[in-house]
């Protein structure tokens, strides 16, 4: 004799039903990151650039917010120099829109934050050799003079990737790093967000309000602008700085110290990077066996070529 179908009550089809409900929204959930992720990289700030201009140096906009928080984490310092030799504002009749970072010709020039190349080009009567990077954070940041580029228009690249080698092109009177940071095309002062001389992040954001720009920068270039007329090389290589009581000054004097040259060290707390200060006698080949790397990926993110030869104190991204 057969058994009659048992009814199917609404919660057992409810039960069963769940779990693939919580999948199915599960990978929704991660198709939707991946295409933010996506999109983010493709068009950085999109909240705020309404199109993307390859040919202007400088965005012209007349939307810049009343009030803007800035995301400043996953980040990493242009340069480990910290000698500011010329600060934001007026100079010499006119204003100075960025900051002024000794460096020398041939220093590895790295991207502050993720991004896409938006510029570069050559300008012989002011920027010389540049790029200008569009950041996720609707920051884009401006690097100037510099002897050769490494990036190309239209590049996603990584915070910390290699972008420009230091120089001393266009109108300059000695090999510098012109360092800028803008907002929908308004200069903001770089030491709201970047503290060189201790090599890090004024904090984990900041926010921009439109109505007190201008005291918020001459606050910072008292805070932090430091210009200096005399330095060491030790400074500009990122080995001197203020003494401070703090875990974070003992793990970046250990970074610049000779006696670690063997060991990949941390760039900042949070970079995310490590370095490698080199040794007389290293070679590219040798340090990319050492640290588990193909020579090609070793060069190419340090902005090298295989056949590069390195100078002692040289600092290499791992």
């Amino acid at each position: 004799m057969a058994m009659a179908a048992l009814p199917v009550l609404s919660q057992d089809l409810i039960a069963r039903i769940t779990p693939v409900d919580k999948k199915s929204r599960t990978l929704d959930t991660l198709s939707l990151q991946s295409t933010i992720m996506r999109e983010s990289l493709e068009s950085p700030a999109s909240d705020l650039y309404v199109d993307w201009d390859t040919r202007d140096t400088h965005y012209k906009s007349s939307s810049l917010p009343e009030t803007y928080k800035i995301n400043l984490r996953n980040f990493c310092m242009p340069t480990p120099s910290r000698v500011i030799t010329s600060q934001f504002g007026p100079r010499w009749g006119r204003q100075h829109r960025g900051l002024d970072i000794k460096v020398y010709i041939g220093d590895t020039i790295r991207a502050a934050w993720s991004g896409k190349v938006r510029i570069v080009k050559y300008e012989a009567k002011g920027y010389g050799n540049y790029v200008v990077i569009r950041h996720s954070n609707g920051l884009e940041t401006y690097y100037g003079h510099m002897s050769k580029h490494l990036v190309r228009e239209n590049q996603t690249i990584r915070a910390g990737q290699p972008i420009g080698l230091g120089g001393n092109t266009g109108r300059s009177t000695g090999s510098h790093l012109h360092f800028e940071t803008r907002l929908c095309g308004v200069a903001l002062n770089p030491a709201l967000f970047f503290d060189f001389r201790n090599q890090d992040i004024t904090g984990d954001t900041y926010v921009f309000h439109r109505s007190t720009m201008e005291r918020d920068a001459a606050r910072a270039t008292a805070a932090r602008g430091l210009k200096q007329s005399s330095y060491t090389k030790e400074e500009v290589y990122g080995g001197k700085r203020p003494s401070q009581n703090t875990s974070q000054h003992s793990e970046m004097m250990a970074m610049n110290s000779p006696s670690t040259s063997s060991s990949p060290l941390p760039v900042t707390r949070t970079s995310g990077f490590r370095y490698h200060r080199v040794s007389e006698g290293e070679t590219l080949p040798e340090l990319a066996r050492r640290f588990n790397m193909s020579l090609e990926d070793f060069a190419r993110l340090n902005g090298l070529t295989p056949n590069s030869k390195l100078r002692p104190g040289q600092l290499l991204v791992l």
